[in-house]
């Protein structure tokens, strides 16, 4: 059950929203109303990579990451300038945990300053506020 103010409080900065199970969920929600998820979904891949120990791991990883957003016609092609990704493309045959460091800077900034603002704008976030606003207001007012 979501606390009163959880959805107001992901306002504060895209990484509150992003910290948050719920805020990331509705946010996915949202980029996929859009056609955006593959930046959020990106972002997670990242996150996940970074953490990883093993240098096997790391290679296969770092391939489907490739795979999946950074290669020309890949099935969810992020948006990254030319030299970002020609940079990645020379060093995945030896692939470090800082790899995608700079494609994730500009994906997350991309959020950031996007799709971020037009998420709080959204009528899918606003409903999401209101309701917890009602939802508050009911449990200290049963009479309502």
């Amino acid at each position: 059950r979501s606390n009163a103010g959880e959805a107001m409080a992901w306002s504060e900065s895209v990484d509150t929203l992003l910290a948050n199970k719920n805020g990331l969920a509705a946010f996915r929600t949202f980029l996929k109303s859009e056609f955006s998820e593959e930046n959020v979904e990106f972002w997670l891949a990242c996150e996940d990579f970074k953490k990883t120990k093993s240098s096997t791991k790391i290679a296969s990883k770092a391939q489907r990451i490739y795979s999946d957003f950074i290669q020309a016609d890949a099935p969810k092609e992020i948006n990254i300038d030319f030299h970002t990704k020609t940079h990645i493309s020379r060093n995945i045959s030896e692939p470090t945990l800082r790899c995608f460091d700079d494609a994730q800077r500009l994906i997350y900034s991309l959020m950031a300053k996007d799709s971020f603002p037009r998420f709080l704008r959204s009528e899918a976030y606003k409903e999401l506020v209101k309701k917890q606003q009602n939802g508050n207001q009911k449990r200290w007012l049963p009479f309502l």
